[in-house]
């Protein structure tokens, strides 16, 4: 799977600049589907780690994300709201659990049936949350969210403050997942991963524990997606079961796609644009999912490579021929 080189490292730099600079012009809303943004590169990217990197496309993958919300809502059932620093990893690790035992099952199926394996597992977590009182009711729940406060400090931001304090606080997720990811795609690990969605029966034939390098990754990705689940009932103060649905991990798909479904900032890129074009669409007319459907089948049609693909003008700068330092003889008259 492909990482962002210099050039585009440099951009997703300054995009998170910009990102970040967004307090200072803009109001509550925009920051606000910022965040929902961010949110999103982070289911994105979680799944990318699947379908990018190892050949696995699942369609239960927001299953995870619901269960790192929900995680939330426990933890503030137990004892009132708890510190980021518990909320997080517990998000994180419930998510993963639940990711190990899923795979062990659907990873001894491939191709089409392992699609919908994945599939039927999340619809089943879905209907658990759905039609039990463990979700609190269809319509959903509203939570109070985890605090800021770790070794004795403690930051409550003003309610007017507070969007910009959780765009932050998502910009940071999201940039340290990336950095994470970006690392560990360059150990032994991570390029044993590519190996298997390069060709599996080879780096079976190498030695290579396949079945269980696929189970580190699908359980690695639900603990990421569990983060995203946990940042967005953090952002919204709000569960409900459709979290879980497929529809979710449909729309993660959809954002790969569309940034670009062989490197991994493409999976930013493309939940950045995927929230953009439902803003927009939404702004122009009723029927959003239908110009949602049709960009997405223009960009998918006119840019194989995604949104990835598009040429971004080199740092380098060119070479130009070597010109002669000695100034030709003159002739005498």
């Amino acid at each position: 799977m492909q990482i962002a080189g210099r050039t585009g490292t440099l951009v997703l730099a300054l995009c998170a600049l910009l990102v970040a600079a967004l307090p200072v012009a803009a109001d509550g809303y925009y920051l606000q589907l910022a965040s929902t943004a961010l949110v999103a590169a982070m289911l994105a990217l979680s799944l990318q780690l699947l379908v990018g990197g190892t050949g696995l496309v699942s369609l239960g993958h927001a299953a995870f994300f619901g269960i790192g919300a929900y995680t939330v809502r426990f933890l503030g059932l137990a004892g009132g709201p708890p510190s980021v620093l518990l909320s997080l990893p517990a998000s994180a690790l419930l998510a993963g659990l639940a990711a190990f035992v899923v795979g062990a099952l659907a990873l001894r199926t491939r191709g089409f049936y392992f699609l919908m394996t994945t599939l039927a597992f999340g619809q089943m977590l879905f209907y658990l949350y759905h039609d039990t009182p463990l979700g609190g009711g269809a319509d959903g729940v509203f939570l109070t969210r985890p605090t800021f406060s770790a070794f004795g400090f403690d930051y409550a931001p003003r309610r007017r403050d507070l969007p910009a304090a959780m765009l932050y606080a998502n910009l940071a997720v999201l940039v340290a997942m990336y950095g994470g990811l970006a690392l560990l795609l360059r150990t032994l690990f991570g390029r044993a991963l590519l190996g298997i969605s390069a060709n599996e029966h080879r780096m079976r034939a190498l030695g290579f524990d396949t079945y269980g390098l696929k189970l580190g990754a699908f359980t690695l990705a639900g603990a990421l997606a569990g983060v995203a689940g946990h940042m967005f009932a953090m952002t919204e103060a709000f569960v409900n079961p459709e979290l879980l649905g497929w529809h979710r991990s449909a729309e993660a798909l959809l954002a790969i796609l569309l940034g670009g479904l062989g490197a991994l900032h493409g999976a930013i890129l493309g939940a950045f644009a995927f929230v953009g074009l439902g803003e927009a669409a939404g702004l122009l007319t009723e029927r959003k999912r239908l110009v949602e459907g049709l960009v997405i089948l223009i960009v998918v049609i006119a840019l194989p490579r995604g949104l990835i693909g598009l040429k971004l003008p080199s740092l380098r700068s060119r070479q130009r021929p070597r010109q002669d330092t000695v100034a030709p003889e003159e002739t005498a008259s």
